[in-house]
């Protein structure tokens, strides 16, 4: 059996279920790896190690009488810190809220806790989400578990990184506009962004409501179908949270994709090499394995992602407004610099950019009638050295975020389903993501066609050899 910090859900969750696995032992086993390498990764902000094994004990009751509730009974989970979670602090990366503490819990934690889940404790991210680096000024950076001189993409970072490096069987993180797909990505491991109003948001603090979604951080696609069943479905208290069935999220997910159309997104020129030899490797895979891939596009494109950093800023200045008057001086400079550019948009843009956002949903609409699934990379580059946000006099600026956040936008404006998954490394053992988009409510469609690949392939049994 693999070492227990290396075991994926799915192989947890059964070997539990055979009565071979104790959650108290898996659960201290993980704990303890916390303890060894949270020191030089910073991927918890708080560890609530006490609350984990009284969670674990409880499991192996269930366990020992037969009356495990699911898959994820027993399962040791990381939760980004925007969470809130009853009791336990929830600073959302920030220095404002440094000292909350919530007297309730978000409604996926409520369902996480129904499920028997373990919490292991709170991730770090980029503050208040609002980034793409989780170089966080007030907690520290999140590091990358493959090299940690590099790192985690954001916003959901210290998720990115707790999975990769066994911190935790799986982790929940936030997107907006790629803050699940661009960590997973750079770590090399599974992230999900299910559509808009699948999962509820209630009780996760905001960064821009149109666009805000919550979704699973696994090390496998399967682990990534469990988590969504269990966080998934309607939640009448969230305005935006759809009453659609869950009942089929991962049907038909290991029939194989023979006849299955894809259609691969432009991407220019501006890949690094490895980035386009591992999407053209990725293709040839798809196609070997019955699929078939043609270039498509359409015309508002181009306008995707302007559009949603214009909501996203426009959301975001609204809801930090009276912070920013009052408490100025506790934000970071990254993200009070760009609030305070965000209060001085125009209104034009934002009713610009919606009506661009209907624009880009119609055509992408039309797309998915011509094919299934849409391919392009997470990232257009592989994980860059940790390093000051702004410019260094002396120095040639270049603004890191611009090509991080390239090719996520598109799925957080439309609310499409996304799932970035391994698909190569580059020549310094660094891990490069596979994007993969479906039409609205058909994660069914995107979590087959990822299992597929995945299962052809063997970049998800890598554990990053740095630590």
């Amino acid at each position: 059996m693999p070492e227990l910090t290396d075991l994926t859900l799915t192989q947890a969750s059964r070997l539990m279920r055979r009565r071979k696995l104790s959650p108290r032992e898996l659960t201290q086993a993980h704990l303890t790896r916390i303890e060894k390498l949270n020191p030089r990764l910073n991927a918890y902000l708080t560890v609530t190690g006490d609350q984990a094994m009284r969670q674990a004990a409880a499991s192996e009751e269930r366990q020992t009488s037969g009356r495990l509730h699911g898959p994820l009974d027993g399962i040791p989970i990381g939760l980004k810190d925007l969470f809130a979670t009853r009791g336990i602090r929830t600073t959302a990366g920030s220095k404002i809220l440094g000292d909350w503490v919530p007297d309730h819990d978000a409604h996926v934690v409520s369902r996480l806790h129904a499920a028997g889940a373990v919490m292991l404790g709170k991730l770090n991210m980029h503050e208040f989400a609002f980034g793409v680096t989780n170089v966080n000024p007030i907690h520290g950076p999140a590091r990358n578990p493959w090299d940690p001189e590099r790192m985690t993409g954001g916003s959901s970072g210290g998720s990115g990184a707790a999975v990769a490096a066994g911190l935790a069987i799986a982790a929940l993180g936030s997107d907006t506009g790629g803050s699940i797909r661009i960590p997973s990505g750079m770590c090399g491991i599974v992230g999900l962004k299910p559509t808009y109003g699948r999962v509820s948001r209630r009780g996760a603090f905001p960064l821009a409501w149109s666009l805000d979604h919550v979704g699973p951080m696994t090390k496998t696609v399967e682990d990534a179908s469990l988590l969504l069943h269990a966080v998934a479905g309607h939640d009448p208290h969230d305005p935006a949270s759809a009453d659609v069935p869950t009942t089929n999220l991962s049907q038909g997910m290991h029939t194989g994709i023979k006849g299955m159309r894809f259609g691969l997104l432009p991407f220019g020129s501006s890949l690094e090499p490895a980035v386009a030899q591992a999407l053209g490797s990725a293709q040839f895979t798809l196609q070997m394995l019955g699929g078939t891939i043609e270039e498509v596009t359409f015309p508002a494109l181009e306008h995707a992602a302007a559009a949603n950093t214009a909501i996203l800023m426009a959301e975001a200045a609204a809801l930090h407004r009276r912070w920013m008057d009052e408490r100025p001086g506790d934000y970071g400079a990254d993200v009070f610099n760009r609030l305070a550019v965000a209060r001085l948009l125009p209104a034009s843009l934002l009713v610009t950019a919606q009506r661009v956002r209907t624009l880009v949903r119609q055509q992408l609409n039309e797309v998915f009638t011509k094919v299934d699934v849409l391919l392009w990379p997470s990232l257009p580059i592989v994980a860059p050295p940790i390093a000051p946000l702004g410019p260094v006099p002396g120095q040639l600026h270049r603004d890191i975020r611009v090509p991080i956040s390239r090719f996520t936008p598109l799925a957080n404006l439309t609310g499409v389903p996304a799932i970035s998954l391994p698909c190569g490394f580059s020549p310094e053992g660094l891990p490069i993501g596979l994007q993969m988009l479906a039409a609205p409510w058909q994660e069914a469609t995107l979590l087959r066609a990822a299992y597929a690949f995945e299962q052809a392939t063997e970049w998800h049994n890598r554990r990053p050899n740095a630590l």
